[in-house]
């Protein structure tokens, strides 16, 4: 008895004495986090910032090519430089995200929002129901860092 409790106490003293690092995996180019601090955590309209850090909110459910994350109070709507990488298409929702890349103001057409609805398996209905531009906030991420744990 007395050796399966010892077992059990230094079972629990190894957990949770563990070092709890986070663990990122990168997409794309190379994403240095020695120095988080140079990560952004809202845009306020400042598009010159290159390196932001948010939450994914969704992610293209066919391939994984596009993303929207959460950054502050605005939405970022990210695509990968040259179409070179993709990030998983599930279990990243609510993720912690660190990116680099170039941020910019651009109109989405009505068909670029259909085809966006489609990828994401939207009703027929709601595609249908698109029939004015939206202006978004995008970015165009040369490297994606996506917390694991």
């Amino acid at each position: 008895m007395r050796i399966y409790i010892l077992t059990i106490f230094f079972t629990l003293l190894t957990i949770f004495s563990c070092n709890n690092n986070d663990v990122y995996f990168n997409y794309g180019g190379q994403i240095d986090l020695a120095d988080e601090s140079i990560f952004f955590s809202s845009i306020e309209d400042d598009l010159s910032i290159s390196k932001v850090e948010g939450e994914i909110i969704d992610v293209c459910p066919k391939k994984g090519c596009w993303m929207n994350v959460k950054v502050a109070e605005d939405t970022l709507f990210v695509k990968f430089k040259d179409y070179g990488f993709f990030v998983p298409t599930d279990g990243v929702q609510g993720k912690k995200v660190y990116m680099s890349g170039e941020i910019f103001k651009d109109t989405i057409s009505v068909a670029r929002l259909r085809h966006y609805a489609e990828d994401a398996k939207k009703p027929e209905s709601e595609i249908m129901s698109i029939t004015e531009p939206e202006f978004m906030l995008n970015m165009i991420a040369d490297g994606v860092a996506i917390r694991e744990n």
